[in-house]
């Protein structure tokens, strides 16, 4: 079996020696190739991976003009890996290669992906809390009982990956968008090891950028095939609940003689039903963006990015346009 590890990297110049020969020494009988993508690297990470593409042909590079962020180089790497089985790892050291052989064990037992979950997380407290809250939320919203979504260390099935289109902060969501594909998901507890060089790239900031992908995520997996369902469902109980105020407001009106100039209930209920023609007319014409883009009963969606894709030998320029 050939294997392919598809890492972002961003400023780990000090671990990106180590986790090459941690990952090669794991690999056992099977074959392999590993995608280093430099996610704008401003320090040495490129030469030293360059370096390692010199002393082994299995080693491809991707390199961003710029920082894109950890989906766009997931998206990258997955669109030139070949193998197998697909791992995709943190390059800070705090994923174990160790693991890849529970991960391929766990694979054989018929699951489509496999995600590893930080059993024992060795990180700051304001990192752990968040972390727990954001996955009790994801699981409830896409009913998949997953304990760890945000943990990075996982394997995939060829062709799961292919089917996969990330951007933004999608690669939180991973597990939910292969269930949405009708893919089997599994979950194994790895070791999570302490953080040895470098610092963390990622901020508070990343929470409100991960809420805004969950909603994105949420529509796409549920309301993709017909966001009238969605949009509809709002529209009509916004205008119910307006046609209700209205009539309550006519009947006090027509028996009792109560005047309507002073009562904030007569805007209220006319906005409610504005509101919900709105998103009524809002759900019709997603239908009919959908329908358009619609190809022989699927849809069509792209990301965009612009990188280079080096190895010893060539550079090629891949761009996908959106």
């Amino acid at each position: 079996m050939k294997l392919s590890f598809v890492i972002p990297v961003l400023n780990e110049q000090e671990s990106l020696p180590i986790l090459y020969g941690e990952i090669v020494r794991n690999c056992g009988e099977h074959s392999y190739e590993i995608v280093f993508i430099d996610d704008g690297s401003t320090d040495g990470s490129f030469a030293i991976m360059q370096a390692l593409a010199r002393q082994d042909m299995n080693v491809k590079l991707i390199r961003f003009r710029r920082n894109f962020g950890k989906a766009a180089a997931l998206q990258a790497g997955f669109n030139i890996a070949e193998a197998d089985v697909i791992f995709t790892m943190d390059a800070d050291l705090q994923d174990n290669p160790i693991e890849i052989p529970n991960f391929l064990a766990k694979l054989e037992e018929g699951y489509d992906l496999v995600s590893g979950w930080k059993q024992r997380r060795l990180d700051p407290i304001h990192k752990v809390w968040p972390s727990k809250v954001f996955n009790y939320v994801t699981a409830r919203t896409f009913k998949l009982k997953l304990k760890d979504y945000n943990c990075g260390f996982k394997a995939y099935r060829h062709p799961l990956e292919k089917e996969l289109c990330l951007y933004g902060e999608m690669h939180r969501y991973i597990p939910a968008l292969a269930q949405s594909l009708g893919y089997r998901i599994g979950e194994i507890a790895v070791e999570h090891r302490a953080r040895q060089y470098g610092v963390s790239k990622y901020g508070f900031e990343r929470y409100l950028r991960g809420f805004f992908d969950l909603l994105t995520v949420k529509m796409i997996t549920h309301y993709i095939k017909s966001p009238l369902y969605l949009f509809g469902r709002i529209g009509i109980i916004s205008a119910f609940a307006g046609g209700a105020l209205t009539l309550y407001l006519a009947v006090l009106k027509l028996f009792w003689g109560h005047p309507l100039s002073n009562r904030p209930l007569l805007f209220l209920g006319t906005l409610l039903i504005l509101g919900g023609l709105q998103f009524i007319s809002l759900g019709l014409i997603s239908e009919l963006i959908v329908n358009r883009f619609r190809v022989k009963g699927k849809l069509t969606v792209s990301v965009l990015d612009t990188v280079n894709i080096e190895n010893k030998d060539s550079v090629l320029d891949n761009k996908n346009e959106d």
